[in-house]
């Protein structure tokens, strides 16, 4: 096969020519090959959508965490004359 293929390059033979000599066998099991290809990837993807569809229902489920309660200081805070008013200082 390789010596015919030198043969047709050295003499210009058209380079689709050698893709011609697939015969209809093959081109049967080549599209047959695609077409399983082809509803592998339909079946993997609906199969990641429905993982994920299951993911968010999960998610949903559990319920969010309400904030801790912090215990906060209060300012202390005095009230200072000053003047004829009073300032409050708060610290």
């Amino acid at each position: 096969m390789s010596a015919i293929l030198a043969t047709e390059m050295l003499l210009g033979a058209a380079p689709f020519a050698t893709a011609q000599t697939v015969d209809s066998a093959n081109r049967n099991t080549l599209i047959q090959q695609n077409e399983l290809q082809i509803l592998e990837n339909r079946l993997k993807r609906q199969q990641y959508q429905q993982q994920q569809q299951q993911f968010r229902a999960q998610d949903r489920q559990i319920a969010p965490q309400q904030r801790p309660v912090v215990p906060q200081m209060k300012p202390s805070c005095q009230l200072q004359p000053s003047g004829s008013s009073f300032v409050r200082t708060c610290r």
